[in-house]
């Protein structure tokens, strides 16, 4: 029971990653915060959470609204005491080229990504900072690294991440706070049926790749470990991880790859 009277505080835990991400630390014992949109979805969730479900917190919370970011720690703290664990798992997927994509939708998509992840983080560190304890953890994505076709603002949202918080991580270390990138390659989740498309609506279907690829449970079961090891960065997925380092070290390499490949 590794996150045993923990409170562990999830954006994005009404459906994918964070619900299984909530299940597997409630099952450890943890006390969690599910924050998303949806507050029946929420409710939905919390009822699957192994234990007492009335132990687990919901905050519902839009990443685009940061206005309302100090309010909801004020909320959690109010309501938990303390955030042991911040998962910052909330986010929009996209399907659309470039050329065709308004720059309103690059905002929106950063909006939500990128600030809504460091604005939560920043409205919750004055807390973190008082007890000289806590875990901040980003869900990126190997798109983090590999910038692919018909994701660009995604993809952009998720290398600032890597910016941010490998920045944030160098200044907080002697406060005794851990921040932890985490980047999934594919998971069976509705990230592609909910992304973005190039007019501003759902794209609709599924990516064939995700179609064969690890649950979020098994994702969930197998990023635990690394967070209770105090991992600065996880990689979880299949053979399209090995796009990292070839990026890193061999780019000419990984630019040929792209170019045959078909993204839907």
């Amino acid at each position: 029971m590794r996150f045993a009277g923990q409170v562990v505080w999830i954006t994005g835990a009404s459906s994918g990653i964070g619900e299984a991400l909530a299940r597997a630390f409630a099952a450890e014992g943890a006390r969690i915060v599910l924050s998303a949109r949806r507050s029946a979805e929420l409710e939905r969730v919390r009822a699957t959470l192994p234990g007492d479900p009335t132990a687990h917190v919901i905050v519902p919370l839009d990443l685009a609204a940061s206005d309302t970011f100090a309010t909801a720690v004020e909320t959690v703290l109010a309501t938990c005491g303390q955030v042991d664990l911040l998962v910052n798992n909330g986010g929009i997927g996209q399907r659309g080229f470039a050329a065709d994509t308004p720059l309103a939708i690059d905002r929106a998509i950063m909006e939500v990504n990128y600030f809504g992840a460091v604005g939560l983080t920043k409205a919750l560190l004055p807390a973190l900072r008082a007890r000289r304890r806590g875990r901040i953890v980003v869900i990126s994505s190997v798109v983090g690294y590999v910038a692919t076709p018909r994701r660009s603002a995604y993809a952009a949202s998720k290398h600032a991440l890597h910016g941010f918080f490998n920045a944030l991580r160098a200044e907080l270390w002697r406060e005794g706070i851990g921040v932890t990138l985490v980047c999934p390659g594919y998971v069976r989740t509705e990230i592609s049926v909910q992304a973005l498309d190039s007019t501003g609506g759902r794209h609709g279907r599924g990516d064939s790749a995700q179609a064969g690829a690890m649950s979020a449970d098994t994702f969930a079961q197998r990023l635990l470990p690394a967070l209770a090891a105090g991992r600065d960065e996880v990689v979880i997925g299949g053979r399209e991880t090995f796009g990292i380092p070839l990026q890193r070290f061999l780019p000419g390499i990984m630019a040929r790859i792209l170019r045959r490949m078909t993204f839907s």
